[in-house]
């Protein structure tokens, strides 16, 4: 009998491991093995002041630009969720509001700081609402919004998806919330118009609520949470709905509501005629109503002008910090030659 090679079989899984192992190793080149020549600069005072002040020159001015430009933007802010409620019912603001035999017509007197050229952009301003609230958010279906032939596609809208069991148009939380306090205003015994068209996006009315989806049950529940649609006007129509649903990131938040299309002039004095409807009271919100015109950076904020200035004066200090550094500390070649040695910076 042949002698048995105990070896052999070992041998030649060796053999086979090694050919896949050359087999799947990929093409040697210096660029996937990461050998190519690269360009390493060396961060020296020399170099980094100069980028410092220039970025400091650069932007302290245009955040300068910008704070004028909003500073020229004119605003009346008239804050009314507690002055509109009657003297009576202010330890019980809830009440009122949910109370429908009350009338809620709140009239107020508005006065002009300053000469406001038209287009005079009319909003309302609500605090401590959380559109962001996740479950908020999702509860609304973007398909039915879209299409006729899925209004019953409700699943994503619970609580407010179907009344009796047919679908509500337009489902979801969001809808359900929409705001429903309104405005008048008139000059002495002139009524100024609100132009409401065309406050929404055209993106939004052109493909995200369609041309031909209507109303249905829509607030027919037995808790109404705010304001009603017109069941002979497609959503796409319902102007007032895609601002509504177009939620806010933050707890405070404007969207806008008409515009005034008449300039209005300094110390002239504007009534305001409000319907309070809107239930702020139970979560203990605000309710504010802003007149402000536009400047070519929108509406009045200056965070972007405050954060260019803030960012190009640090960038000034950093610059001048490290000038006094290196005048007392200079850097000798030969400490930088030790940091970036001429072999390294080859590579």
């Amino acid at each position: 009998m042949p002698p048995i090679d105990s070896a052999g079989p070992s041998s030649i899984q060796d053999g086979l491991a090694s050919a896949m192992k050359k087999r799947n190793r990929p093409q040697y080149h210096r660029f996937t093995q990461q050998q190519l020549q690269a360009c390493k600069p060396i961060l020296t005072p020399q170099t980094a002041i100069p980028v410092l002040v220039f970025v400091g020159l650069i932007f302290i001015p245009i955040g300068l630009a910008c704070i004028a430009a909003s500073n020229k933007v004119i605003e009346v802010v008239d804050q009314y969720e507690t002055i509109c409620v009657p003297g009576n019912m202010l330890h019980n603001k809830v009440a009122y509001i949910q109370n429908p035999s009350i009338d809620k017509t709140c009239t107020r007197i508005l006065k002009i700081p300053k000469d406001m050229k038209k287009p005079i952009y009319i909003y309302y301003q609500l605090d401590k609402f959380y559109q962001n609230h996740r479950r908020y958010v999702k509860s609304r279906s973007n398909n039915q919004l879209r299409d006729p032939k899925m209004v019953s596609d409700t699943k994503s809208c619970k609580p407010e998806a179907t009344e009796s069991g047919n679908p509500i148009v337009p489902c979801g939380l969001v809808a359900w919330s929409l705001f429903n306090d309104t405005y008048s205003f008139a000059r002495g015994n002139e009524m100024l118009m609100v132009n409401k068209k065309g406050i929404s996006w055209r993106s939004e009315r052109e493909h995200i609520f369609g041309k031909h989806v209507y109303p249905k049950n829509f607030q027919n529940g037995t808790l109404i949470g705010g304001g009603r649609l017109d069941p002979s006007k497609p959503l796409s129509k319902q102007e007032d709905l895609i601002v509504w649903m177009r939620t806010a990131a933050l707890p405070t938040f404007r969207k806008l509501y008409g515009r005034i299309e008449v300039d209005l002039q300094a110390d002239e004095l504007i009534t305001v005629t409000t319907q309070n409807n809107y239930n702020s009271y139970s979560f203990g919100g605000k309710k504010a109503l802003v007149l402000s015109t536009a400047g070519v950076l929108g509406g009045k904020n200056s965070f972007l002008g405050r954060a260019y200035v803030i960012v190009g004066m640090a960038c000034l200090l950093l610059a001048l910090l490290l000038t006094l550094v290196c005048a007392v500390f200079p850097l000798k070649e030969e400490d930088l030659l030790l940091q970036y040695p001429p072999s390294r910076l080859a590579r």
